[in-house]
């Protein structure tokens, strides 16, 4: 397979390309859900294809195509040639030409660190699992919809470039979650274990274990009628403290996109908007409290976009985007390695499928622990702060600037300790305000990856997956509302 996708990269040469790279991909998924005793879905798409991409006179031209591994050799010249004129096609069109970073060609493999193949386990052992998840819901009559689900997912990349790279990845992960929804006293709430729509991390069989389905089954479907009938969430300013899952989509949405170059630029508006950020405050502008560090990590263990290597061939790595409460840095490709003052790319430049040409997106990016315990930090906070946990719905504005967010549920801190639930937890804010309002952040020990296997961005839309691990932290004067 290597030697065709070198083939690729060859024929576009031939045909004119100043540079040009090649992946074919093969996909293999797994989806699996049970909803009130009943298999719900029961899917496993197969898919596989060659994309092949190519600068010509300082222009980008792109040109996919699906095929079986046996008809391979006959679709790649076709798709070589379609892309070379899809660059000359465009290149009238184009304001000034494309900065390419120089890159070596590196020549590897990278394969996923799996303990137990998930595809392996049985259909049987996976259903029941599933089967015996939902049903440990429903322990209460006010619990009206029980859920669980499984999602697997294989991608073997074999991947090539005009600067010598010839790399094989196979990347895995697992994801898995039990929910139960309520209905009582005129309110429907929601519960979900380990994370709303579930936890997504790489590896196998092993992490699905670990989250433990079961056993949390029937704390959600209690916690799901309790809420039916706790008070809401008082309105006003408090001291908050987030838990990880929740802080996991405050990073993604606050930190994670707005520091992507591309939207940066005004490159990328086209969906979700672009970013407050510019070029120029990187090193000069602070974005949270001294406290506050931000790492982007293509390495980071279990993360969703843990791998060898992007999808322009750069090696994946680890660099800061705060450091110390001040912008530090920016998630590039190789076309916007420049811009920010670099010579080589960040490797994060990734497509979906074989059907899209890359574009910037957030690598696996966390907020770095500090040193409290979670103990420790409740016995510090005053009684009526808000402890907060699991994602309900979101929102925030097409610069990345304000926000609101309201939770699954949430605790009023009394006495050092969470104490009574409260439903509908919805808080409110600024990017800049928030960030550099928290004042502690959990230790070590209490860092947790979050994987978000969702993230649609680009004109065609496109889906990409990465992790975001964070460990609880407390946040001052947050507005809430009602």
């Amino acid at each position: 397979m290597q030697k065709l996708v070198q083939g690729a990269v060859e024929e576009a040469l031939r045909v004119g390309a100043d540079y040009a790279d090649a992946r074919v991909v093969r996909l293999t998924q797994e989806q699996l859900s049970v909803r009130n005793g009943r298999l719900a879905q029961a899917d496993a798409p197969e898919d596989f294809g060659i994309g092949i991409r190519v600068l010509k006179d300082g222009c980008f031209g792109f040109a996919a195509a699906p095929a079986v591994p046996r008809d391979l050799p006959a679709v790649l010249k076709g798709v070589a040639r379609r892309a070379v004129k899809t660059a000359r096609d465009l290149g009238p069109a184009r304001s000034k030409p494309v900065l390419f970073s120089e890159e070596s060609g590196h020549v590897g493999e990278y394969t996923t660190p799996v303990q137990i193949d998930p595809f392996g386990v049985s259909l049987d052992e996976k259903v029941s699992l599933l089967r015996r998840a939902e049903a440990g819901v429903h322990v209460r009559p006010e619990v009206v919809v029980g859920q669980s689900m499984l999602s697997l997912r294989r991608e073997e990349q074999w991947q090539a470039s005009s600067d010598g790279a010839a790399l094989h990845q196979i990347l895995v992960r697992v994801g898995a979650h039990v929910t139960a929804t309520a209905s009582a006293n005129g309110h429907v709430e929601v519960r979900s274990h380990p994370a709303t729509g579930g936890q997504f991390l790489t590896g196998g069989w092993e992490h699905v274990q670990a989250m433990d389905l079961e056993g949390a089954a029937p704390r959600m479907g209690n916690e799901s009628a309790d809420l039916c009938f706790a008070p809401q969430c008082p309105a006003g300013n408090h001291t908050i403290i987030m838990g990880g899952s929740q802080l996991a989509l405050q990073i993604h949405e606050s930190m994670g996109h707005p520091s992507e170059l591309d939207r940066i630029v005004g490159h990328e508006i086209d969906f979700a908007g672009a970013s407050f950020v510019q070029p120029s405050m990187k090193d000069d502008f602070r974005y949270g409290s001294p406290i506050v560090n931000f790492e982007a990590n293509s390495t980071l263990e279990n993360g969703l976009d843990t791998r060898g290597w992007d999808d322009e061939c750069v090696p994946s790595g680890c660099w800061p985007i705060v450091k110390e409460g001040m912008l530090a840095g920016f998630h590039t490709s190789r076309e916007y390695a420049a811009i920010a003052g670099e010579a080589h790319s960040r490797g994060a430049s990734r497509a979906e499928g074989w059907y899209n040409p890359p574009i910037v997106r957030i690598t696996n990016l966390s907020l770095l622990p500090g040193k409290w315990s979670p103990k420790e930090l409740l016995k510090d906070t005053e009684d009526g702060a808000i402890l907060v946990d699991g994602i309900r719905t979101w929102s925030i504005d097409q610069r990345r600037v304000n926000f609101q967010f309201t939770c699954q549920a949430a605790w009023e801190v009394k006495d050092g300790r969470p104490g009574r639930l409260l439903r509908q937890p919805t808080y409110q804010g600024s990017t800049l305000d928030f960030w550099n309002d928290c004042d502690a952040i959990c230790g070590p020990e209490h860092f947790q990856v979050f994987g978000v296997p969702n993230c649609g961005k680009g004109n065609p839309y496109q889906i990409a997956e990465m992790s975001h691990g964070a460990a609880p932290a407390r946040f001052r004067n947050v507005t809430f509302i009602q």
